[in-house]
């Protein structure tokens, strides 16, 4: 028996309007895992790379470790990186989050290193005549000239850890990987197509609301273009 022309979940079509009304929760509940993922994993990694980019900066014998151990870590195949991480962290969340945090950081150092270096010494010595201290300096004058370069990694970051979790479908913490994995292995075409572009739409977001508080946060680099 051939299946009933208006049913494209029977004929196993790529594009299919009752696969979505069909799975909408299934859809959901991945969609809302990757993003959770996602986040967590760039907030972490930007915790992290923050001092250690301040460390580069005040020492410069650390510039050369650090940029060298975090370059190395995202040479690392994620299939190998996440087997390494497996005996600490077993088959969960955690062991995808640690991943993606690892592979964040070349792209943080990196960037807000860049925006450190990028503060012209005039401004610094500004400062100190205005009587600020080392603190002061960094958060009030240092930070904010660095965050443009400190964005568009953490942009790069984001959208590369979007990519990136779907590995972890191999343990089941995948998000929409989850749905494109299993769509694969039954070559459900609804599902992969539907999964994939769900990703492609959440790094394009995230995208845009990074480029979009950058822009909040640093006024005057509209009113200077």
């Amino acid at each position: 028996m051939t299946a009933p022309p208006d049913d494209c979940l029977a004929r196993n079509e790529w594009v299919c309007g009752a696969y979505l009304s069909s799975r909408r929760h299934i859809l959901w509940e991945a969609a809302l895992q990757h993003v959770q993922l996602t986040a967590v994993s760039v907030l972490i990694g930007l915790v992290l790379a923050l001092p250690l980019a301040l460390a580069a900066r005040r020492w410069h014998w650390a510039a050369g470790p650090v940029l060298g151990v975090t370059t190395i870590l995202y040479t690392i195949p994620s299939l190998a990186l996440f087997s390494l991480l497996l005996p600490v962290y077993g088959l969960s969340a955690s062991l995808v989050v640690a991943g993606l945090v690892l592979y964040s950081l070349t792209l943080l150092v990196r960037n807000v290193l860049a925006g450190l270096r990028a503060v012209p010494e005039e401004t610094r010595q500004a400062a100190r005549g205005m009587g600020y201290g080392p603190l002061r300096l960094l958060v009030a004058v240092e930070l904010p000239l660095a965050l443009p370069a400190a964005m568009a990694g953490l942009r790069i970051a984001t959208v590369s850890a979007v990519s990136l979790v779907t590995i972890g479908a191999i343990v089941g913490y995948g998000g929409l990987g989850n749905l494109i994995y299993a769509g694969m292995n039954t070559y459900f075409k609804a599902q992969v197509l539907t999964a994939s572009v769900l990703c492609v739409v959440i790094a394009v977001a995230a995208d845009l609301l990074l480029l979009l508080l950058q822009r909040l946060l640093t006024p005057w680099t509209r009113s200077r273009s």
